[in-house]
Formats: structure tokens, sequence, C-alpha cells
């Protein structure tokens, strides 16, 4: 339908303004920019209510602390973060190339171990996590946005450190091993 279309991410734009009469492409590309912003603030909340909750009030502010303000900061932070990133990748495939590389490469081992390695534990995570993200970025940057590299590499990272640092760690308690065999069925996983 057009193709000496110059930018691939004007596609819907261009195909709803050629192929939808005027009323209906503007309740169209308004529905769509409506889905965007839902979902561009569903993770921007989501995001930093993780750093203000689970990074900053467990590591950092042991204790009483504004917690409205420390959300407030949090959201302030992931949003100019988000506005820098947005800047230097200007296409949509390139950012969800960069989103999904890092999902794959740093928190796929990390979720599916802490679900069947008894020995897993949240530091074993976070190393595993960190590791499998600097690997990621390393290798978008070396091989390009859109290699595979990165997620091979990253994953591969991950998992070894995942299974090293949880051999590293002292074992667990017996009881946290025997919660998480309680938690599993008592199947006797791994």
């Amino acid at each position: 339908m057009l193709p000496d279309l110059s930018t691939s991410d004007n596609a819907f734009a261009c195909v709803a303004s050629e192929a939808l009469p005027p009323g209906i492409t503007g309740l169209v590309l308004a529905a769509a920019l409506a889905a965007v912003m839902s979902t561009a603030s569903a993770g921007l909340l989501a995001s930093s209510t993780l750093l203000a909750n689970d990074v900053y009030a467990r590591s950092v502010a042991r204790g009483d602390h504004n917690r409205v303000l420390v959300n407030r900061v949090s959201a302030l932070l992931v949003g100019v973060v988000t506005l820098v990133i947005s800047l230097i990748v200007s296409d949509i495939v390139g950012a969800l190339t960069v989103a999904y590389d890092l999902l794959t490469g740093a928190l796929f081992v990390p979720i599916v171990g802490a679900l069947f390695w008894r020995r897993a534990t949240a530091a074993v995570a976070l190393a595993s996590m960190v590791a499998g993200s600097v690997v990621v970025v390393i290798f978008m940057i070396r091989d390009g946005l859109f290699a595979n590299t990165p997620i091979i590499w990253g994953t591969l990272v991950s998992l070894a450190v995942f299974v090293v640092v949880s051999l590293l760690m002292p074992r667990p308690s017996d009881e946290r091993m025997r919660a998480w065999e309680d938690w599993r069925g008592g199947s006797g996983a791994p």
C-alpha cells in the first residue's frame, strides 16, 4: 500500500491515514497513543516503585524515611533516564530491542533459577542480573543494536554467575530449605 515509506516506524500512522476516513483515523491514532501512554506510565510507576521500595528502602534507608518523597524522587529519576534513553535510541524497534535484550540476557536466568535452584538467594540473583546486564550492554555496543550476541552472551554469563555465586555462598539454613521444599510441594527438586 505504501512501498516508498521512508521510516518503517510511521507505517501504522500512514496506513491509518490512507485507509480510513478522517474521523476514524483520529480515533484510531488517539487509541494507539492512549495505549502507548498507558503502557509507558505503568512501566514508569512499576520501575520507580521497585527502585524506591526494594532498592532504596531495603538497602540504603533501613528505618524511617519519607516514603512519599522517596517515591516521587525515584519516579523523577526513572523518568529522566527514560527520556535520555528515548533521545539516544530514536526508533521504537531499537528501544524494544534494548529492553528485550536486557530482559532476556539479564533476568531470565535469575527468575527461572529462583524457581528451581534451592541455593538461589537475593544476592545470587542480583549478581547474576548485574553481570548479565553488563555483558548485554557491552555486546550491544560492540556488535550493534540488532545483533543476537548480546542475548546469547548475556544469558550465558548470567547463568555462570548464578551457579558459581550460589555455590560460593554459604548454604541456606535448613529452615529455609524446608520452606523451599514445602513451597515446591515436597517434590525433592534440585
